[in-house]
């Protein structure tokens, strides 16, 4: 009985001795990845299949990128090569050279854009002013007051603003919105003209006729509305619902939930939504030069006339058949898109954040 337990004592001491060497020798054997290869502190993630429709979609996706990018760099580049001779005979400062162009001796020539740079960042701001609280207000109601079966079809009626052609905007701005604020002009000419922006000249447009830039930041407010509204609302929609249900679950009201969680969350959409109307607003053409009675000069009123960027180009078309006098205008349309590339890059900085 003895030599019988003895041994089965030893073979059971073996038997461990066996394993512990076993598990001993596979800790210390070097660890093996996907591939075979020893594996290393990351894990190892195997590569798809890459198919000849993916290579394909891969080349079409970064052609189509870099098309993009080829496209700008060669507008740039264009505008670049056209301005530069003109700039070369310009003999005023073209920054601060702010007297009516004279083109006519294109060996020496006068012209400097502030007068357009004002005239534009003051109809744009304008524009802007006006476009901000309605289109919060309209993302704020489609988002958290309308029924849910308006929500579509006011949404669709207020996208459908930025299909209307910009001349449909600048007929309706010079025939009817125009002589419709002459009321209102001559009131103000009246009240308000200790204001220096509400002041008039014995040059200033008519109040009848309304063509001031008043009246186009108003047509240009109606203009970036959309953007402006459909993309606070895309944003507005993508807040967390759990806030929302937190903030009514301890009894605040509506509006309460609304400017506690709608708002904070999509401050930064708004924000990029407003910019992005604002680089809308900077090169907009068509509408402007049928509203807008042009000036050489601005002095800061909005019952005054004026000339933005992009009307100045199109009033100057007839002279483009002259290099040197198109290059003036081209000077002046490399400013506008500079301007409004930063603008839009601004946009999408803070749509970032």
């Amino acid at each position: 009985m003895t030599s019988s337990t003895s041994a089965k004592g030893d073979s059971a001491m073996t038997e461990q001795d066996q394993a512990a060497h076993d598990a001993s020798t596979l800790s210390n054997a070097p660890r093996l990845g996907v591939d075979g290869g020893p594996a290393g502190d990351e894990p190892v993630v195997a590569k798809g299949v890459v198919r000849p429709g993916d290579r394909i979609f891969r080349t079409v996706s970064v052609g189509a990128a870099s098309l993009v990018t080829a496209s700008i760099i060669a507008i740039a580049v264009f505008l670049i090569l056209r301005a530069v001779p003109s700039m070369r005979n310009n003999e005023a400062n073209f920054f601060t050279y702010d007297e009516r162009w004279n083109l006519a001796d294109t060996s020496a020539m006068y012209f400097g854009i502030p007068n357009l740079f004002m005239v534009t960042v003051a109809v744009s701001v304008l524009a802007l002013i006006i476009a901000m609280p309605i289109a919060l207000g309209i993302a704020i109601f489609l988002t958290s007051y309308a029924p849910k079966k308006l929500v579509k079809p006011l949404g669709y009626l207020v996208d459908l603003l930025a299909a209307v052609p910009s001349i449909v905007y600048g007929l309706w701005g010079f025939m009817a919105l125009g002589p419709f604020l002459g009321g209102f002009y001559t009131w103000g000419a009246e009240n308000l003209s200790g204001i220096f922006l509400f002041s008039t000249y014995a040059n200033s447009p008519a109040f009848e006729t309304g063509r001031n830039l008043f009246t186009g930041g108003v047509v240009l407010a109606i203009m970036i509305l959309p953007v402006i509204a459909a993309t606070t609302r895309e944003v507005f929609v993508q807040t967390p619902r759990g806030h929302i249900e937190a903030s009514l679950a301890l009894g605040a009201t509506r509006w309460e939930t609304v400017k506690l969680a709608v708002l904070p969350f999509g401050k930064s959409g708004y924000i990029s939504g407003s910019m992005l109307g604002l680089g809308r607003a900077l090169g907009e053409t068509m509408a402007l030069y049928m509203v807008i009675s042009p000036s050489d000069a601005f002095r800061g009123s909005f019952f005054d006339g004026g000339t933005t960027f992009a009307t100045a180009i199109a009033n100057a078309a007839p002279e483009f058949n002259d290099d040197l006098k198109a290059g003036a205008y081209m000077s002046a349309g490399l400013v506008l898109f500079f301007l409004t590339f930063v603008v839009n890059s601004a946009a999408r900085i803070i749509a970032k954040k």
